[in-house]
C-alpha cells in the first residue's frame, strides 16, 4: 500500500482494509481519482472533495469508536441500514435505543460532553486544543449500557461555506432524537440559545411534524414520532458566576420560558424542557447531575418509545432525502442596510427611499428604485409628451383650463364645459380635451402617464382641475334648494346642458320662445325639441317624425320637423351651410348616454349622473372604487349615500362628513365638506 494512502484511509476507516482494495488505490493515483474504486461512501466523499486531504486527521482517528453518519453538505456517509447497525455494535435483534444528542456553539466542549456522560470520559468522539480541529458533520457512537445512539454535531457559529446546509442538517438531527442537550459554555445565558432553539420548534411544526407523521406510517409505527418534539436538556456550564437556581417563587426553567415569551419564540414543539447549571470548581466539571437529568427522561415512555436501530437510520434518511434541495445563502450582516437607510416610506406604495438617512437635509430628494402603484387621493401620476418621449427626452406636461371670468355661476359652468388643452414647451398644443368625445383618448394620442412616489402629502395648488366640480356642486345646491318647489329649474338646467353640446346650427334653447311651426308659446314646463335639419326648436307635435339627413351627418333616423321631412333629402337645405362632420359628435354621444339611462327620476339627475364622473378632480377615488364609508366603514347603499370628502378624495357618508371648511391646497378657497378623518 502506498504512503500517501494510510492517513487517509484511516481518517476515512475503509472497511476491509485488505491488500487488493490498498492495490486499487495505489493504481489509480496518477489518474486524478477517475478509477477510484466506489466501495465505501466515505471514499465516494474523498473522490468528491479531494480537498479533504488537507484536513486535520487528528480529529477522526478514534479506533473506529465512532463514524461519521452526514458531512457537512447533508450527504449521508453510510449506505445501508446494515452497515449502520453493524458499525453501531448493536446486531442483537431484541436491541431497542433512543437518540441523545448534543448542540452547541463551536469550541464549547460538546464532544468532551458526550465522552464524560455516556462513556466514562473515553475519547470516543475526538476532541482536539487546536484552532482548526472542531467535529465536521455529524458523529455517531453507541452506549451499550444506556442503549443510547449517541449524536455528536457540528458547532454553530463556526466559520463555514455551508451556512445554510448545517443549520438545516442540525434541524434534521434534532427531528430525529428525543433527548436533545443544548450545551452553553458561557457566564451568562446568551441570545443564541433562545434564537436556535425558537427556530427549531417553528421549522418542527411546519416542516418535520407532518414529514415524520408519513414515515412513521410507512414504517408501521403505532405512536408516531410526530406528536410532540424532543425533550430539551440545556446544559449552562459557568465559571466564576452561579448559575439559575430554583426558588419557592419560579423555577430555573419558568425562567427560560420567560425569555422565550419575551423575545416572541415559541418552544411548543418540544414534550419539555429542563436547565441544568454546572459551575466548575478548579477546572473540573462534574457531569452526574446531567446523566441524571438524562437517565430520567430515557426512563420517560409518555411521549416517546424506544425503538430498533433501523427506524432511526430509516426515519434519517427519509428526512434527509426530502429536505435537501440546494438552498440560497443568507447574509447575517451585523449593521444591516435597515440601520442606515432612510426610514420614510412612499404614501401610495408603501416602498421605503434608498438613500442614506439625512439625504433631505443635504438637499437629495427622496427616491426609490421600485415601481409604484397609482391612487386617485393622492394624485400621484404626471404626464409626459409622447411626442419628447420618443424622441428620447422627458418633458413634463400638465392640463390647463381655458381662461375664462370666474366670477359668475354662469362663467363657471361655461369654463366646465368647455373642457381643458395639454401644452408642450417644444411641440405646442398637443391635445383639446373635447375631442375625447369622438374616442381621441390623451393617453393614446399624446401623453405618456408616468406614476411617481409619494413622500409627503402635496401642498401645490390644484384650483385649475376641480373647476369642473365646483360647477356640479352649484348646480346640485340650486336644484336641492327649489326641485321640490316647481319643476322649472329642471327644465332651465336640462335647456343649459343641452346648449353645451348643441351643433352649431342649431338655435340656443333661451331664443326659442315660441314653436318655430304652430307659433304657440312655450311655458316654462314644456320641453323644447330641435329638428335634426334645419336646426330650429319646435313642439312635440310638430316635430314627431323621424328620418336620416346625411348632409347634417345624422346616418341613422332622428327628429326632423314636419317641413323638413316633407323636402328631399339631398335638397333639404343650403350646401353652404353644411357644419363640419365632428360637428354633431357630441351631441350623438349626449344623445346616446340619455336614451339609455333609466326613465326613473327627473331630467337633472340624468344630467347629473352622467357628467359626475366626467367631471371629478382627478384626486377624488371613482364612485365604482368605494365601497365602504372611509370613517365609519359603513356599506354605501341607497339608504347610505356617497359622498366625497375635498380634502382627501376618499368616499364618506353624511354622517362622517358634517364638517365644512377652506380646503386651499386642493383649490377650495371657501369651506366645503370634509370627513371627520381630515377634519
Amino acid at each position: 500500500m502506498s504512503s500517501l494512502w494510510k492517513p487517509w484511509v484511516e481518517t476515512l476507516k475503509v472497511e476491509p482494509m485488505d491488500p487488493a482494495i490498498m492495490k486499487s488505490l495505489d493504481n489509480c493515483l496518477d489518474n486524478d481519482f477517475d478509477e477510484l474504486p466506489e466501495f465505501s461512501p466515505n471514499l465516494f466523499t474523498l473522490k468528491k472533495n479531494p480537498l479533504m486531504m488537507n484536513s486535520c486527521t487528528k480529529c477522526h482517528n478514534n479506533n473506529n469508536k465512532s463514524f461519521l453518519l452526514l458531512d457537512g453538505q447533508e450527504v449521508l456517509q453510510v449506505s445501508d441500514v446494515e452497515e449502520f447497525v453493524r458499525k453501531l455494535n448493536c446486531m442483537e435483534n431484541n436491541t431497542k435505543v433512543k437518540v441523545v444528542s448534543i448542540f452547541g456553539n463551536t469550541g464549547d466542549g460538546k464532544s468532551h460532553t458526550m465522552n464524560q456522560v455516556f462513556f466514562n470520559g473515553e475519547e470516543v468522539f475526538q476532541t482536539s486544543n487546536e484552532q482548526n480541529c472542531c467535529t465536521l458533520g455529524v458523529w455517531v457512537a453507541f452506549d451499550p449500557i444506556l442503549n443510547v445512539v449517541c449524536l455528536d454535531t457540528e458547532g454553530l457559529q463556526g466559520v463555514t461555506n455551508c451556512e445554510n446546509e448545517r443549520t438545516r442538517l442540525l434541524l434534521k438531527v434534532l427531528a430525529v432524537s428525543d433527548i436533545v442537550v443544548y450545551g452553553i459554555h458561557s457566564e451568562r445565558l446568551n441570545r443564541d440559545l433562545f434564537m436556535f432553539l425558537g427556530t427549531a420548534s417553528r421549522a418542527y411544526s411546519r416542516h418535520f411534524k407532518a414529514a415524520l407523521q408519513v414515515i412513521g406510517q410507512k414504517e408501521g409505527i403505532s405512536t408516531s414520532l410526530s406528536k410532540l418534539g424532543p425533550s430539551i436538556i440545556v446544559l449552562h456550564e459557568t465559571r466564576h458566576t452561579i448559575p439559575l437556581i430554583n426558588n419557592a417563587s419560579e423555577s430555573a426553567e419558568d425562567i427560560l420560558r420567560a425569555r422565550f415569551a419575551q423575545m416572541s419564540l415559541e418552544i411548543d414543539a418540544f414534550s419539555s424542557i429542563k436547565y441544568i447549571g454546572l459551575q466548575t470548581v478548579n477546572d473540573t466539571t462534574d457531569y452526574e447531575h446531567l446523566r441524571s437529568a438524562i437517565v430520567s427522561e430515557l426512563n420517560n415512555t409518555t411521549v416517546r418509545s424506544a425503538r430498533k436501530p433501523h427506524l432511526v437510520y430509516n426515519t434519517l434518511k427519509s428526512l434527509n432525502d426530502q429536505l435537501s434541495d440546494e438552498t440560497e445563502n443568507v447574509s447575517n450582516t451585523l449593521f444591516p442596510d435597515q440601520y442606515f437607510t432612510c426610514p420614510i416610506k412612499c404614501l401610495s406604495c408603501g416602498n421605503g427611499c434608498n438613500n442614506s438617512m439625512g439625504h433631505f437635509r443635504d438637499g437629495k430628494p427622496h427616491s426609490s428604485n421600485t415601481k409604484c402603484k397609482f391612487q386617485c387621493q393622492y394624485e400621484n401620476s404626471m404626464y409626459i409628451c409622447k411626442r419628447c418621449y420618443k424622441n428620447g427626452n422627458e418633458v413634463e406636461v400638465r392640463k390647463r383650463n381655458f381662461e375664462e371670468n370666474q366670477n359668475s355661476w354662469y362663467s363657471f359652468a361655461k369654463n366646465a364645459w368647455s373642457g381643458y388643452i395639454i401644452d408642450c414647451p417644444h411641440c405646442g398644443e398637443i391635445y383639446k380635451s373635447r375631442q375625447y368625445w369622438y374616442g381621441n383618448n390623451s393617453e393614446d394620442v399624446a401623453i405618456r402617464k408616468k406614476i411617481t412616489h409619494v413622500w409627503t402629502v402635496s401642498n401645490r395648488s390644484i384650483a385649475p382641475q376641480n373647476t369642473a366640480q365646483r360647477v356640479i356642486d352649484s348646480v346640485s345646491y340650486i336644484t336641492e334648494a327649489v326641485t321640490n318647489v316647481s319643476l322649472q329649474p329642471t327644465k332651465a338646467l336640462k335647456a343649459w346642458a343641452a346648449d353645451q353640446v348643441a351643433p352649431s346650427y342649431w338655435r340656443s334653447n333661451n331664443e326659442i320662445k315660441h314653436c318655430y311651426h304652430c307659433k304657440i308659446p312655450f311655458s316654462p314646463t314644456d320641453d323644447k325639441h330641435h329638428c335634426r335639419d334645419c336646426g330650429e326648436g319646435f313642439c312635440a307635435q310638430c316635430s314627431s317624425k323621424t328620418k336620416c339627413v346625411p348632409n347634417r351627418n345624422w346616418y341613422s333616423p332622428v327628429r326632423v320637423c314636419d317641413t323638413c321631412y316633407e323636402k328631399e333629402t339631398n335638397g333639404s337645405s343650403d350646401d353652404s351651410l353644411e357644419p363640419p362632420l365632428e360637428d354633431v359628435g357630441v351631441r350623438k354621444v349626449t344623445e346616446h348616454v340619455v336614451s339609455t339611462l333609466s326613465a326613473v327620476g327627473t331630467v337633472f339627475s340624468y344630467s347629473k349622473s352622467f357628467i359626475k364622473d366626467s367631471v371629478r378632480p382627478s384626486y377624488w377615488i371613482p364612485d365604482s372604487e368605494v365601497v365602504n364609508c372611509c370613517v365609519c366603514e359603513r356599506k354605501f347603499s341607497a339608504m347610505l349615500l356617497l359622498h366625497h370628502c375635498r380634502a382627501c378624495g376618499r368616499g364618506v357618508c353624511q354622517e362622517c362628513s358634517q364638517h365644512r371648511k377652506p380646503v386651499p391646497h386642493r383649490g377650495w378657497d371657501h369651506p366645503v365638506r370634509v370627513c371627520n378623518a381630515c377634519v
